[in-house]
């Protein structure tokens, strides 16, 4: 997104996110960025700039009475240049929905400043479900063995362990502290600053009993970091991810394997293993459980197989 002076309706709105709602400040520029994305293009349409050069329009000028023009034939206009010119999967144009609909909300409910929220009857694109991709234990072995030839190694292993043991997400394990470590528990931060606490088994524990002793001093400010890079630094969530390839292409070489991937091998894999759909909820952070159902199609695989080698699948009438 092209810098531009954001008008104070969208500045309101992007702090009530963070102070009131929660939201993470990541979450919060997503949401400015669709803001910002929708009134540059309607600000096109209505002064006939060709959106080759929408990110050239100023809309620090944007008021309220421009906004209750709108209509919701005007957002599912958006939303078709989202999905033909910009070419946005149903996901990215989901999200965008969302958007809308929370700020919409927020100038009608909490602001009291349009009569009629367009955007409560703007429908979200289907979405087709994605079976997660994940390591199965034989790479995850490999992936983890591997790691004992890199710098800062002890470091490196720990982390990737707390991935496949905890499923924790990469953010949660950057805004990990030393004081987030209480003896067989850890306290770990997730999405909306929810806190949850999860068990540290002994492949953690020993981790951890590797690395603190060899750990980076922290050179910053604030709550001593868990993970301290070689610079002094708390990490960030694409330092992490540049790790994860790092090892990647050391040892196993799969495409695109990230810091979300390990999370859902480490959610099947403890799926594989017995764990209940609300245990694995809680572990996982999620707000709600259809959101871990994801992976039960471990399940239905299994039941697929067992069911094509029964003897009486041969009997064909």
């Amino acid at each position: 997104m092209a810098t531009t002076k954001l008008p104070k309706i969208i500045k309101d709105f992007c702090i009530y996110l963070t102070t009131i709602t929660g939201k993470s400040p990541r979450t919060r520029k997503e949401y400015e960025y669709d803001l910002v994305l929708t009134f540059r293009f309607l600000k096109a349409v209505q002064e006939d700039v060709p959106t080759d050069y929408i990110h050239t329009i100023d809309i620090s000028d944007l008021t309220i009475d421009f906004i209750k023009e709108l209509s919701l034939e005007d957002l599912y206009l958006f939303m078709e240049y989202c999905e033909v010119q910009r070419k946005n999967s149903p996901a990215a144009r989901a999200r965008k929905v969302a958007t809308l609909r929370a700020f919409f909300k927020y100038l009608k409910n909490k602001r009291r400043l349009i009569e009629e929220n367009i955007a409560e009857q703007l429908e979200s694109p289907k979405i087709g479900k994605r079976k997660p991709v994940y390591l199965n234990m034989e790479e995850s072995q490999n992936f983890i063995y591997s790691i004992t030839d890199r710098m800062y190694s002890k470091r490196d292993t720990c982390m990737m362990l707390l991935f496949l043991n905890l499923g924790i997400r990469v953010t949660e394990l950057c805004n990990l502290n030393l004081s987030s470590i209480q003896g067989r528990l850890v306290k770990v931060i997730g999405k909306g600053n929810k806190e949850r606490t999860v068990y540290l088994n002994d492949s953690c524990l020993k981790a951890l009993e590797q690395y603190l002793p060899e750990r980076t001093v922290y050179k910053g400010e604030g709550p001593e970091p868990l993970f301290v890079s070689q610079k002094g630094t708390r990490f960030t969530r694409q330092a992490v991810a540049r790790i994860v390839k790092q090892i990647n292409e050391a040892s196993l070489q799969k495409e695109k394997l990230t810091p979300h991937k390990l999370r859902h091998t480490s959610a099947t894999m403890m799926y594989k293993a017995g764990a209940d759909i609300r245990s694995l909820q809680h572990i996982l952070g999620h707000s709600s459980v259809a959101t871990t159902q994801i992976y039960t199609h471990i399940e239905d695989e299994q039941i697929q197989e067992v069911m094509k080698k029964s003897p009486f699948n041969n009997i064909i009438m």
